[in-house]
C-alpha cells in the first residue's frame, strides 16, 4: 500500500460565502476592517458576530449608524441529523434586520437558509452556505460587491387607476389634459 492509500480521508468543511454592498462604501470604507482576501477558519462553538465594536464582533463594520453588535452566526448541527445549519440573531435594538423578506427584531433568530439576501439600513449581504463534513470549525469566505445586491425594483404608479383599466397618466404623456365625463355618457 503506498502513503497515498493509507491516508486519512480529507474531511470538507462548511464555508460561509458573505457577499457585502453599502452604497456609500466608495466614500465611507465602511468595509475596511473585513479580510475579503482569504478564507478565515471559526471554531464551531464561536458566535460570529457582526457589528461595529471590534473588541467583541470578528467582522467589524466602520459605520457609526452600526449597533455595536448588530447580528451574530451560530454554527450548529440539527438534531437527530448529520446537518450543519446556521442561525443567525438579531442583536440590535435600534434596527431591524431583513432575512430574504423576514423581519427581524431585537432577539429574533431564525435559521439561515443555504442562499438568502441580509438586510439592514442600507446594507445588503449575500449569504450562501457551501456545506461540508467538519465538525470542529466552519470557514467564512468574505467579498465585496461593485454593484447592489438588491437591484431597486420598479414601483407600481401612485396614481388611482379608474375602472375603465386606463390610466390617466398615459393621457398626461401626450400632453393632454384628462376631462371630466359623466358616466352616463356614451
Amino acid at each position: 500500500m503506498t502513503s497515498f492509500e493509507d491516508a486519512e480521508t480529507e474531511e470538507t468543511v462548511t464555508c460561509l460565502h458573505m457577499t457585502f454592498y453599502h452604497p456609500c462604501q466608495e466614500e465611507k470604507m465602511m468595509f475596511r476592517c473585513l479580510n475579503f482576501s482569504k478564507r478565515e477558519q471559526v471554531r464551531a462553538d464561536e458566535t460570529a458576530k457582526f457589528g461595529r465594536d471590534s473588541n467583541v464582533c470578528r467582522y467589524s463594520l466602520m459605520d457609526a449608524r452600526v449597533s455595536r453588535i448588530q447580528f451574530a452566526l451560530q454554527f450548529y448541527r440539527k438534531l437527530h441529523s448529520s446537518e450543519y445549519c446556521f442561525e443567525i440573531k438579531n442583536l440590535s435594538k435600534r434596527t431591524k434586520l431583513t432575512v430574504n423578506q423576514t423581519e427581524l427584531g431585537y432577539l429574533n433568530k431564525i435559521d439561515l437558509p443555504w442562499r438568502c439576501i441580509i438586510c439592514f439600513g442600507d446594507y445588503q449581504i449575500l449569504a450562501e452556505i457551501h456545506e461540508g463534513e467538519s465538525v470542529d470549525y466552519f470557514e467564512t469566505h468574505l467579498h465585496l460587491a461593485e454593484a447592489p445586491i438588491l437591484q431597486e425594483r420598479s414601483l407600481p404608479s401612485l396614481q388611482p387607476i379608474p375602472e375603465s383599466g386606463i390610466s390617466s397618466s398615459i393621457f398626461l404623456c401626450q400632453d393632454k389634459s384628462p376631462t371630466e365625463m359623466d358616466e352616463n355618457e356614451p
